[in-house]
């Protein structure tokens, strides 16, 4: 075995899984983009991964590798910097156990990410989401079930990750209703749930039965639905809900599309975003304020609003009164 082989076994099992505890999404993601490099290198050089070494991996094969996301395989440049930093993260374990290698991993370092553009969230305004979740069929198995996540998923703004993770002891229906999942970060948080939500899985979670630690939404077989499947369905509804909703038609339905116009509803309630950030269960607040904040244009209206018109002079107050213009004058 190479040392890169025995490097990289060693930086999952002992740095990811056993000292870092990263949950599978992180390891899962890491795995990939070692896949991809590894695939790229013998297409590159013939050899196979388990014979390359560290010396093989310089920083001109790995921006090479980049570029290649890139441009043959239509990666965005958000995607290229999540694929770097897993290829980083390896390094700086590497360069504690190859100090030979110095030189070269800090090479690899030194690659910088590439900016991106920040671009408005997209969102569902309140028909939008009618439509959406009217486009389940009532009379079929799949449809009650797919119906009952769309309601949950429109209203808490779970993740993915966190929807298929759910369980049926996760729901609670009784007094304070709410939901509880681990989402980033290995954070537990509850959802409290709006009545509507309550009787939509109040009915679906009596169809669908099951032990306490059986999943929520299963396929057919009872198995949790995947990650491609949740986004498979919600473009599939969204593509039906356009017959009712034109305006759908401009917008790409994604999962994450229902977690935003979680986001900018509670916005518009008027909900402070420190709240909406434990809600969505951001890391930092400045994450909230940054996606939602900046996507509503309301509220820059409010602002503009306010100002006053240019070229017009300020006007001095006037008390409405004698009484508080003496109180003013002490």
């Amino acid at each position: 075995m190479s040392a890169l082989a025995a490097t990289l076994e060693a930086y999952f099992t002992e740095r990811l899984i056993g000292q870092r505890h990263a949950s599978p999404n992180t390891i899962a993601a890491y795995r990939d983009a070692w896949r991809l490099l590894l695939r790229f290198m013998l297409s590159r050089t013939g050899k196979q991964p388990s014979q390359l070494d560290l010396a093989d991996l310089d920083a001109p094969l790995i921006g090479a590798f980049l570029n290649h996301l890139e441009q043959e395989g239509h990666n965005s440049r958000r995607t290229r910097n999540a694929r770097l930093a897993a290829l980083r993260s390896f390094f700086s374990y590497a360069a504690l156990r190859h100090p030979e290698h110095a030189a070269l991993i800090a090479r690899v370092l030194a690659i910088p990410t590439k900016r991106c553009e920040r671009v408005d969230v997209c969102y569902l305004t309140r028909p939008e989401v009618d439509s959406l979740l009217a486009a389940p069929d009532p009379s079929s198995w799949i449809g009650r079930r797919d119906r009952a996540l769309l309601h949950l998923t429109v209203q808490t703004g779970l993740r993915v990750s966190e929807l298929i993770g759910l369980r049926n002891q996760d729901v609670e229906l009784g007094t304070g209703p709410h939901v509880r999942c681990t989402g980033k970060g290995r954070k537990q948080r509850s959802t409290p749930l709006a009545k509507a939500t309550v009787a939509v899985l109040r009915v679906w979670m009596r169809e669908r039965g099951g032990a306490p630690g059986d999943p929520l939404f299963p396929t057919r077989v009872g198995t949790p639905l995947g990650r491609n499947a949740v986004g498979r369905l919600v473009t599939k509804y969204a593509d039906t809900a356009t017959r009712q909703c034109p305006s759908l038609t401009k917008k790409t339905v994604t999962p994450h599309t229902l977690r935003h116009t979680t986001g900018m509803e509670l916005l518009a309630s008027g909900v402070d975003p420190t709240v909406i950030a434990l809600w969505l269960g951001h890391e930092r607040v400045d994450t909230t304020y940054r996606i939602y904040l900046h996507a509503d244009l309301s509220i820059k209206e409010r602002a503009l609003a306010r100002a006053a018109p240019p070229n017009t002079r300020p006007g001095r107050y006037r008390p409405p009164d004698q009484l508080l213009a003496f109180l003013d004058s002490l």
